[in-house]
């Protein structure tokens, strides 16, 4: 299987052993961050630094002229990755014999929501989600549109990875996340990551709804959550329980009609700039409701408008299933796994998952992530695919 470890700018820039190191692996490709929001990053191995800390969501190569005079443009790297870091990175990459792809976080951008308030998911209790931009928006689709054409196509790079291209929520780690005190469930996470920014109110409104009665229908069927009731789960059937048959329906329509037609532009964005033969993934979800970094989709549409998915496979591989199902010829599915023991990963059990995401239609591996798993982990991934 056709294997790929992600790895970020700060990992090889400045480490001429980095290169070499990932290729021993075994891996054929890289996946390397172009656009990355805010982080505190282990580089166990770099010869000048241990800790690498991301103050905020940027591009990790110099923007471009088109910027100027947009207020929502991207923000540069500051010392943590300077200059064209991207670049440096991938050309020492290259250099290893490592097949360049670009990695590219859309939707999740903490500063953005600081600075531009309006961008942000809105809840039904008034609180903005400031790491979460409403996509919605005609601004912020155009300004997700362009970023991902530039951070995807830079120089080199033969094809994209698009990550969170669609609905963000509740659900994502922020700062120092204190939210776990009250147990939400799926249901409740979809309730809490409805939008009621002017976009989405006028939207639901053009589908029939009132958004006023419905942001009311989403407290009152949390309240006894609050208070300490077991949440409504079970899935989709979970909300239909708690906001009702229809009015579940119709903001489920109004979120897949906006995301769908956002991953459309943006693909279409990206093929535009791109040379030929450049491969367009996202990381994707199968289920359309769902939020986050793996955008929640709906798989025949996005197998329609994408060259192919990256799924998060590190508690199970059942999430290929859908995508598997209305793969098309060509389609690329790729089984992400965590490889970072202290992150949950299992790199010892790399092999035995991997043939279980193949029997289930992958026909690639993600890793994640080099540069953050120890000399261990990355022993148990040289074995592991020596075996594959």
């Amino acid at each position: 299987m056709r294997a790929s470890a992600f790895v970020y700018p700060w990992d090889v820039d400045g480490d001429p052993a980095a290169p070499d190191r990932i290729a021993a692996l075994g891996v054929r490709q890289v996946t390397l961050a172009s656009a990355y929001h805010s982080t505190r990053a282990l580089t166990p191995r770099h010869p000048r630094h241990r800790i690498v800390t991301a103050e905020h969501a940027a591009v990790l190569y110099p923007p471009g002229d088109g910027w100027a005079g947009r207020a929502l443009r991207p923000y540069p790297a500051g010392d943590w990755a300077p200059g064209d870091a991207y670049g440096r990175a991938a050309d020492a990459l290259a250099g290893a014999g490592l097949e360049v792809h670009s990695w590219v976080v859309l939707a999740h951008n903490s500063r953005l929501g600081a600075e531009h308030p309006d961008t942000s998911v809105v809840n039904a209790y008034g609180d903005r989600y400031p790491w979460a931009p409403c996509v919605a928006r005609n601004a912020t689709r155009a300004y997700l549109t362009g970023l991902a054409a530039e951070a995807a196509v830079r120089p080199g790079a033969h094809g994209t990875e698009l990550e969170s291209l669609g609905w963000y929520g509740l659900a994502h780690l922020h700062a120092h996340d204190k939210t776990a005190g009250v147990r939400l469930g799926d249901a409740g996470q979809y309730l809490m990551s409805l939008c009621f920014c002017p976009d989405c109110r006028a939207g639901y409104a053009g589908l029939g709804l009132d958004p006023e009665e419905l942001a009311g229908g989403v407290r009152a069927a949390l309240e006894p959550v609050w208070h300490g009731a077991a949440p409504s789960d079970g899935g989709w059937a979970g909300v239909e329980k708690l906001l009702g048959e229809r009015s579940a329906a119709l903001t489920r329509a109004w979120r897949d009609d906006t995301a769908r037609t956002l991953q459309e532009t943006a693909v279409a964005a990206v093929r535009a700039a791109a040379p030929e033969g450049f491969r367009v993934l996202l990381h994707a979800d199968p289920v359309s409701y769902h939020c986050g970094a793996n955008a929640g989709v709906d798989p025949a549409h996005i197998l329609s408008v994408a060259d192919g998915v990256v799924v998060p496979c590190t508690g199970g591989a059942g999430q290929l299933t859908p995508f598997a199902e209305h793969a098309r010829a060509g389609s690329v599915l790729a089984a992400n796994f965590t490889i970072v023991s202290g992150m949950g990963g299992r790199p010892s059990a790399l092999a035995r998952d991997a043939r279980r995401a193949r029997d289930l239609g992958a026909a690639e591996l993600r890793l994640y992530h080099a540069g953050l798993a120890s000399d261990d982990d990355l022993a148990a991934v040289r074995s592991a695919l020596t075996e594959l």
